[in-house]
């Protein structure tokens, strides 16, 4: 589905992550070691996951799983990695809400011990919707089950986000708001134009992603809604699941205070992104599964509110998705696994998507 190998995420070695992990928690348990360290074959695009267990003569502690601020050599996905954010959302959305999330165990906001921040929880047993190949592709667990099972998984998912933004208070998360002025709206958007701006510096700017700009600005809602706790990367392939219910949300770095829709767009799109993906290569995938028309419909049941502006809030989500896929492609350049063309929209894995969005003309 690639023409290129899997992107290079990491410089690091992980036996010498090992080593240095022993030693960083030799003072707080002595004598414990790490046993049994493994990273993910499905370790993300940016930050960094490691699981290990912890032998220690007084009390072991089977299950751990570490998230490290992205490899700094690694051309990096975003330009700023806050563990210590993170670690403060995720214990909140635990501390206010009935949301499945790991316990948190330790927080190290000082680089020295590992070359970067990381927090330790503990890890979920469960089961994830692959990424790769995609969950909407033949010959994997979501894609081989019934069509009950995965309106189970489909129901309970969007319950996650209703919960989410109705049970955790909203006063609480405004520390997550970007500097600057205006709504929580404005200052999300302006916030993407910044990290955008931080992808091209010094390079071929994309004019697809600059026309998704211009949509946004002549299409702005007319009532934003409130803000609430967005989850940020919403999406079922972050979640750990017992059989077909949520066990464990995870992946709390895009974590925003904005309108609930932001999350809404994010998880009908990135759904859309695997599904258009899979029907281009030949597969039917999963047409029937987290369709716009039922998620709304299901999150308005749940909450009251009903969804407003969604053709915004699903390009916005695009819109985002191609700054990330743009600085992913950017990195495998930098590594030599890929040239950049003359037009650097063609970089962007869904480009023909975002141009019919902001043409009117995606169906």
């Amino acid at each position: 589905m690639a023409t290129a190998p899997r992107p290079r995420t990491s410089t690091r070695d992980p036996e010498e992550l090992g080593r240095r992990l022993t030693g960083w928690l030799e003072p707080i348990l002595p004598g414990a070691r790490i046993t049994g360290l493994a990273v993910p074959g499905s370790n993300g695009m940016s930050s960094e996951t490691l699981l290990f267990d912890i032998d220690h003569p007084d009390a072991p502690v089977r299950g751990c799983a570490l998230r490290l601020a992205a490899d700094p050599a690694a051309y990096t996905i975003f330009p700023v990695y806050d563990m210590e954010r993170q670690h403060r959302v995720m214990s909140l959305v635990g501390e206010h809400t009935d949301i499945p999330v790991p316990r948190m165990l330790w927080l190290e906001p000082d680089p020295g011990p590992l070359g970067a921040p990381f927090f330790v929880m503990a890890r979920a047993e469960g089961r994830v919707p692959p990424d790769v190949m995609p969950y909407t592709y033949e010959g994997n667990w979501l894609h081989s089950a019934d069509d009950a099972e995965r309106a189970h998984l489909e129901a309970e998912s969007v319950s996650v986000l209703a919960r989410l933004h109705d049970q955790f208070p909203a006063k609480e998360a405004e520390f997550l708001l970007p500097e600057g002025t205006g709504s929580p709206l404005r200052r999300h958007v302006d916030a993407q134009r910044a990290y955008y701006a931080w992808v091209v510096e010094g390079l071929a700017p994309s004019p697809l992603i600059e026309s998704g700009f211009d949509w946004l600005e002549a299409n702005w809602p007319a009532d934003e809604g409130p803000a609430v706790l967005n989850w940020g990367d919403a999406r079922i392939g972050n979640i750990v699941y017992d059989g077909f219910q949520p066990a464990a949300v995870l992946d709390w770095e895009m974590a925003a205070f904005a309108p609930r829709e932001v999350d809404l767009g994010w998880t009908v799109y990135l759904h859309r992104f695997f599904q258009d993906l899979t029907v281009s290569f030949g597969q039917p995938g999963l047409p029937a599964f987290l369709r716009r028309d039922a998620v709304e419909r299901r999150y308005a049941d749940l909450t009251g509110h009903t969804p407003r502006d969604m053709d915004f809030h699903t390009l916005y989500a695009a819109l985002r998705h191609a700054i990330v896929m743009l600085r992913v492609a950017y990195r495998q350049a930098h590594f030599g696994e890929v040239q950049v063309p003359e037009n650097p929209d063609s970089l962007i894995l869904h480009h023909a998507t975002l141009a019919a969005m902001v043409r009117g003309s995606y169906r």
